[in-house]
């Protein structure tokens, strides 16, 4: 994969960039593994928004992956690479031996004609699933369960992946893409490997309708706001209002801790 860029025919073109599709080899998703997918609009089930800047975008379907890997002990082998609107890293089909079908995150070196395979004794090769006692340390892993049983939920994005930096009797000790180092219990499940499409963080959007496919709003700035709608609103000319930046409803928005308890899990906290 590589970022390209177009000629500039017209004003919005020239700053945008894209990404290549080279590598995906199927464009229509297997539709046994399709759900239809509703919009919110960053709307609770009461109407209340408690998201802002969400709403619109383009139409998507939802591809069912498995981040349990819960075929477990049977080989499976890649047989296409696909794109999916939801996420920013590639995903493969994987055909298992007893023809069960699923969607899995494509991680960096795994393609077409490539095997995966999930279980507790298994070799520590890129796409393979183990739970954390059978990785050796130092590994890069990725969709790492927080909970045993209960799915990968952390390390899921493009170009991540987390590095297992020691073991105890009970938990792993993680290094997070994000800095934070952390414990999991060794009993959770986790992939080899970091995923792929890690170019995706160096594209440029490059114009406002883009974003708007993508189902992002607009945002406005505090500063150009009446005093009535935001704390940093009002003043005469270009003001900085005198206070510290906050939020719409007046919390302090930089060194903030947003955390209510301490986690014990958490040796390190992201910078």
């Amino acid at each position: 994969m590589a970022i390209i860029t177009r000629k500039p025919r017209n004003s919005s073109l020239r700053f945008q960039s894209f990404l290549t599709s080279d590598d995906i080899t199927k464009k229509s998703p297997e539709k046994s593994l399709v759900k239809g997918l509703r919009k919110h609009g960053g709307r609770n089930a009461y109407g209340r928004i408690t998201c802002r800047h969400k709403g619109g975008g383009a139409h998507r379907k939802y591809r069912m992956i498995d981040f349990m890997r819960a075929c477990r002990d049977v080989e499976g082998r890649v047989t296409s690479v696909e794109y999916d609107p939801n996420r920013n890293v590639r995903i493969g089909l994987v055909i298992y031996a007893n023809g069960l079908k699923t969607y899995m995150l494509l991680p960096d070196g795994l393609g077409v004609g490539h095997t995966v395979i999930a279980g507790s004794e298994v070799d520590p090769k890129v796409g393979n699933a183990l739970p954390l006692k059978s990785i050796p340390v130092g590994f890069v892993i990725h969709n790492i369960e927080i909970k045993p049983g209960s799915g990968g939920k952390m390390v899921r994005s493009a170009g991540l992946g987390a590095q297992i930096l020691a073991k105890d009797e009970n938990n792993a000790t993680l290094k997070m893409p994000s800095g934070e180092i952390r414990m999991v219990n060794l009993e959770c499940w986790a992939t080899v490997g970091t995923l792929g499409n890690a170019e995706f963080k160096n594209i440029i959007i490059g114009k406002a309708g883009r974003s708007r496919h993508l189902g992002i709003r607009p945002s406005v700035r505090g500063m150009a706001m009446n005093p009535v709608d935001h704390p940093h609103g009002g003043g005469e000319g270009r003001s900085k209002s005198g206070s510290h930046p906050s939020t719409p409803w007046g919390k302090g928005c930089k060194g903030t801790r947003t955390r209510r308890r301490k986690n014990p899990l958490i040796i390190k906290r992201r910078k």
